[in-house]
């Protein structure tokens, strides 16, 4: 497989969640673990594909724990909190992931892809970030905003 494959099923894994009596079937460390793989042979030391591994592989446990909080951990702000951390990490690391490919188009002279990677990871992180309050309940999710985050998820993860 391809890394760039790896990279957007991880993605595609860690972001979609498929339900069965309450189970997740998509399990998200399971998608972190595969974008860390994908990321291992495009990195070079030092550059933005090795920070976006990091990142990465920092999310694999990260998700271990909201998963073990979402069903475990009776305390309902901690898990609130647990799960906003956890969110806010994957927004940084699709931010990251971006970032790696959108550095290495620009500097093969591929500046029309990298310019709409670019404005797509504003798009994720920008509507990810402004529906982190609703997974506390301190705002109402929106449906535009809900339906603006996923399709500009869908066409990043097309674009990769």
């Amino acid at each position: 497989m391809r890394p760039v494959t790896k990279i957007v099923t991880g993605l595609v894994i860690a972001f979609c969640a498929v339900r069965l009596s309450g189970l997740d079937l998509l399990f998200d460390p399971v998608g972190w673990g595969l974008c860390a793989a994908g990321l291992l042979p495009l990195r070079r030391p030092g550059d933005a594909f090795a920070r976006a591994q990091t990142w990465t592989i920092c999310m694999v446990p990260a998700s271990l724990v909201a998963t073990y909080a979402s069903g475990e951990l009776p305390d309902e702000p901690v898990r609130d909190l647990i799960g906003n951390a956890v969110t806010a990490g994957a927004l940084v690391t699709v931010w990251l992931i971006t970032d790696a490919f959108v550095s290495r188009m620009c500097s093969l002279g591929d500046s029309s892809p990298a310019a709409l990677l670019d404005v797509l990871r504003w798009a994720v992180a920008g509507l990810g970030t402004a529906g982190l309050p609703a997974g506390s309940g301190y705002a109402e999710l929106s449906p535009v905003l809900t339906l603006g985050w996923f399709a500009a998820l869908v066409v990043l993860v097309i674009a990769l």
